[in-house]
């Protein structure tokens, strides 16, 4: 892992669209799906995962098998976290509120779930019970009423699913699961089949086809973001440990090679500790191929003339993890503006937060966390305005109304309150 001044580190965001041909072919895909529907999906689940489906909908009884199939202590941390995920996302909700004025005018907000949300969860190397609970839990504390989860099925001919994934989202309510993935599964709950109903909104990670995918089908549903490769920061000083930090930054490195690893650091012993121990760790870890071409890529220690330096350096980045070591972690956090979630102290490891605290780990990246924010219960609600006027309101404002319309050239707009005005007696010179 290098060491370099923070001076000559080069600031970039590197957004992931994917080439010309993984566009056009997630054009294709998208266009035949909406055009052929069950057939377009059946032909290309068996094209790239090797199955010929029957049906796509998961039958109750295997997501009973599933239950049989997962270890027992895996259930009892799974609820738990639900419970912690729940009860975050249960401060998050929002109040209607309506504001009466003397003149007897009105105006409000009141806020609505969204009706039907679709939930991608991937299968494979990247098969992950957690991102079920966190993109599910919050849209049913939100109120929505019909969350469909979508995953592919297994490759190599078999229509199983993880049964730890079916558990997870049973555990979380799902009632509608279908074994369908990639692109197709994306134009599926975007435009509809004859099996699936479209839905409002798509939420969830996947590869870059899925990505591509949501990207294309934006505005016919929204969707949460064009998620790209995990990022942690880790801000230390010489009361740190480095083998916690080095723990910390490969445990972002194993996700996938384009991860990024940062520390910022003032001490330069600590920083040729933390490059030691990476080494050592990096020897013993499970996925050490994935994460030593992320350490290699995109893995870096970055010294700074002081914490103030560091702080700066962070919000140019904007890490979707940051994890602030320091002896009082609580006197910086304020000085944070740009950081999707936040890990104060030696012992609140990123993989806390990914698992088990309850803030949701779905995170803006590619310095993204300068305009975002975590996966949230707003984002599965709506909001609507409300805005009443009595006639005594409207006849005390209109001047004011048409003048503004008139300015903008839209004299059909003015007319509209004129009428009202000149009925009531109440035009200037009336």
């Amino acid at each position: 892992m290098k060491i370099m001044s923070a001076e000559d580190f080069t600031f970039t965001r590197a957004v992931e669209y994917g080439t010309e041909a993984q566009n056009e072919t997630v054009k294709e895909l998208i266009t035949a799906v909406r055009n052929e529907g069950d057939a377009a999906v059946r032909r290309f689940t068996e094209q790239f995962d090797g199955v010929k489906l029957a049906d796509f909908r998961v039958a109750e009884a295997e997501l009973q098998a599933a239950y049989e199939q997962v270890d027992h202590a895996f259930l009892i941390a799974l609820r738990q976290a639900a419970h912690n995920i729940r009860e975050f996302h249960e401060k998050q909700k929002r109040n209607a509120w309506f504001d009466l004025q003397p003149n007897g005018s009105m105006v409000g907000q009141t806020i609505r779930p969204l009706q039907r949300v679709g939930v991608y969860v991937p299968g494979g190397k990247a098969s992950y019970p957690s991102s079920v609970l966190m993109n599910v839990l919050p849209a049913q504390v939100a109120g929505v009423q019909e969350i469909v989860m979508v995953t592919p099925p297994a490759t190599g001919g078999k229509e199983g699913i993880d049964p730890y994934i079916l558990v997870a989202a049973a555990e979380a309510g799902v009632k509608e699961m279908y074994r369908i993935g990639g692109a197709q599964a994306i134009a599926a709950l975007a435009y509809g089949t004859e099996s699936i109903k479209p839905v409002d909104k798509i939420v969830g990670p996947g590869n870059i086809f899925v990505a591509l995918a949501k990207r294309y089908v934006f505005g016919v549903v929204d969707i949460d973001s064009i998620a790209g490769p995990s990022e942690i920061v880790v801000l230390a000083d010489d009361t740190a440990n480095p083998a916690y930090i080095a723990a910390d930054l490969l445990s972002q490195a194993e996700h996938d090679e384009m991860a990024s690893a940062v520390l910022v650091t003032p001490s330069a012993r600590l920083a040729e500790a933390v490059r030691i121990e990476v080494g050592k760790q990096l020897a013993i870890l499970p996925k050490r191929d994935i994460a030593v071409q992320s350490i290699e890529n995109n893995g870096v220690i970055l010294l700074v003339n002081d914490l103030q330096e560091g702080i700066q350096v962070i919000n140019r980045l904007a890490p979707e993890h940051l994890e602030i070591m320091l002896n009082s972690p609580l006197e910086y956090v304020g000085q944070i503006v740009n950081a999707g979630a936040i890990f104060l102290g030696s012992y609140s490891a990123e993989a806390v937060g990914d698992y088990y605290a309850g803030p949701n780990h779905i995170l803006p990246t590619n310095g993204t966390a300068r305009f975002s924010s975590p996966l949230n219960v707003d984002d599965f609600l709506k909001k609507q305005s409300l805005i009443y006027y009595s006639k005594e309101a409207l006849m005390a404002n209109g001047d004011a109304i048409m003048t503004l319309a008139r300015h903008e050239g839209l004299e059909g707009h003015a007319r509209a309150i004129e009428i009202r005005m000149k009925e009531e007696g109440a035009l200037n010179g009336e």
